[in-house]
């Protein structure tokens, strides 16, 4: 036993324990090092096969969240507050949504997705200021995110989100972790020893970009975000992604390039009613209120008016 507390908790961290797989690797060739490397990368998409039932029903907590106008909020420290804030802020681009519908929190604030912010990940009272900052409140979502599954301003965010009464989700690398026990959903992607111990920003955090990935995606789907597996509710607002909507309007209804380019003049460069004009023979005004009808929801819009969906 160690007079440090702190050292003999993270001696019983999963994550922060050596890797036998790895011992040797200072003195191994590049492409063995990249071998290892490539050989621990694939234990992690397992873990996480493990963890699907949780992530499911946090996924169905986020979709109940959204649809009583709530948020998904991300909050974590350095790499976990990272992939958080890239997650959130991909989802504006990706599925149409307001800036303040996704929103990642990382402790020490704007200058820590950059820079290092010393005693940030401690700072308990901190995590309460930011949450407070953006009026955190009960009808709101709160996933914590952290690797080792004990870091203190995730700790002390998810039993504010308790107190308050939010639903939280706590994502973590490690079993029985104290952020698991204090969310209402804890996911665990259990995906073993680093190859460099605690480098957490390796597996783990490919395991954390990977379980974010499924929140959002998942959610959007379930809320009317896509049609098929087609991101319809991009907004043609540059060149790329006009292209990307021009493809998208002609890959849903098989149309070709000058057809899917008036179309998607007619409904504003919308890409979802540009495929219900086209698929429907509807003008541009009808296609949106069938739309708003039907929830956002373009396969049950095309339904609805008797087309091949």
């Amino acid at each position: 036993m160690n007079s440090n507390p702190l050292l003999n908790e993270l001696n019983t961290i999963l994550s922060e324990s050596r890797n036998p797989e790895t011992l040797n690797i200072d003195l191994l060739s590049t492409d063995a090092i990249l071998q290892k490397m490539n050989e621990e990368d694939q234990k992690v998409a397992q873990a996480i096969k493990l963890a699907l039932n949780n992530i499911g029903i946090a996924v169905d907590n986020i979709v109940e969240v959204f649809k009583n106008k709530g948020r998904l909020i991300y909050l974590g420290a350095g790499t976990s507050g990272r992939l958080g804030i890239l997650d959130a802020v991909e989802c504006v681009p990706t599925f149409s949504i307001e800036k303040d519908i996704v929103i990642g929190i990382i402790a020490g604030g704007e200058k820590a997705i950059k820079d290092a912010v010393e005693g940030a990940e401690d700072d308990q009272e901190a995590a309460i200021e930011d949450l407070k900052a953006i009026n955190f409140n009960a009808k709101d979502v709160l996933v914590g995110i952290a690797a080792s599954g004990r870091t203190p301003y995730v700790l002390a965010a998810l039993k504010y989100a308790k107190l308050i009464g939010a639903k939280s989700v706590a994502v973590s690398c490690n079993p029985n972790s104290a952020i698991g026990k204090e969310a209402d959903v804890d996911i665990c992607a259990a995906v073993g020893p680093e190859i460099l111990t605690g480098s957490t920003r390796l597996k783990s955090g490919t395991a954390q970009k990977l379980v974010l990935n499924m929140l959002s995606t998942a959610s959007m789907i379930k809320i009317g975000k896509t049609y098929q597996n087609l991101m319809v509710d991009v907004h043609a607002s540059n060149k790329k992604l006009y292209a990307r909507a021009l493809l998208i309007v002609m890959q849903a209804t098989d149309c070709n390039e000058l057809t899917a380019t008036e179309a998607l003049q007619a409904a504003g460069n919308e890409a979802k009613v540009a495929i219900l004009i086209i698929l429907t023979g509807v003008n541009a005004s009808d296609a949106m209120s069938l739309l708003k009808h039907h929830e956002g929801f373009l396969r049950k819009a095309v339904e609805s008016k008797g087309a091949l969906a």
